[in-house]
């Protein structure tokens, strides 16, 4: 069995604009170093208003883009 883990379980979607480095690097293809620019561009440009500006997000392409639609949100 899995030993048990102390981390709260991550709900999908996730919220971009709001997420934490470890709720983003839950997302397929975004790993700790794009989790970091992910939360550096959100301070320096406010707040994603659609799933598509992660593409200006430096190494995130079409590809990664689309592997995480399913799994993330902007908000309402």
């Amino acid at each position: 069995p899995l030993p048990p883990t102390t981390e709260a379980p991550v709900l999908f979607p996730i919220n971009i604009n709001t997420a934490s480095k470890e709720e983003l690097m839950a997302l397929p293809g975004i790993g700790e170093v794009y989790a970091q620019r992910i939360l550096d561009y959100r301070q320096e440009n406010g707040p994603f208003t659609a799933l598509s500006e992660l593409t200006n997000v430096s190494g995130i392409g079409e590809k990664i883009l689309e592997g995480i639609l399913d799994h993330a949100t902007v908000g309402g």
